[in-house]
């Protein structure tokens, strides 16, 4: 790929990259399905990990199988995007500690917007779920990059 074809990808993703942070912002801030908008008095959080995953798991019966779902692999799908775009427009940012930690740190703010905002609440399941999610994208990532670089230049 010439120098002017990847910028010319690197553009498209930076701006891709806007409307997912756009999208990303109104899902975990704003999202009346999520129950956004409602404002509680008190600050709620979490700051034991994996306490709401179990009690999500444990009373799936009464909040019902697909808010377990929603919780547990909606925040690890929201994040999967990060972790594929991230070394796509920064190539200085291509070690998998650098996803990690922009993924951690645009999960904190996030969690951290929601609770002074009070909605939502302050999770650090959360954390860990959109961590790993970052994860899983930067792998995605890594194995589009070798089979674009070893097998796009064949003719298949």
């Amino acid at each position: 790929m010439g120098i002017r074809s990847k910028k010319k990808v690197r553009f498209a993703f930076k701006l891709l990259f806007v409307f997912y942070l756009a999208a990303l912002a109104y899902v975990c801030l704003f999202s009346e399905q999520l129950g956004r908008q409602i404002t509680v008095e008190e600050y709620r959080y979490n700051l034991i990990p994996f306490r709401e995953i179990s009690r999500f798991y444990t009373y799936k019966e009464i909040v019902g199988f697909s808010s377990f779902m929603l919780n547990l692999f909606g925040n690890i799908l929201v994040f999967i995007p990060f972790g594929f775009i991230i070394p796509v427009i920064r190539v200085k940012k291509r070690k998998l500690s650098d996803v990690i930690i922009s993924t951690f740190l645009l999960s904190l703010t996030i969690e951290t917007i929601q609770l002074f905002l009070r909605v939502g609440a302050f999770d650090v399941d959360d954390l860990i779920l959109n961590t790993l999610g970052g994860v899983i994208g930067y792998i995605l990532f890594l194995i589009t990059n070798f089979i674009r670089r070893n097998y796009g230049k064949r003719n298949i």
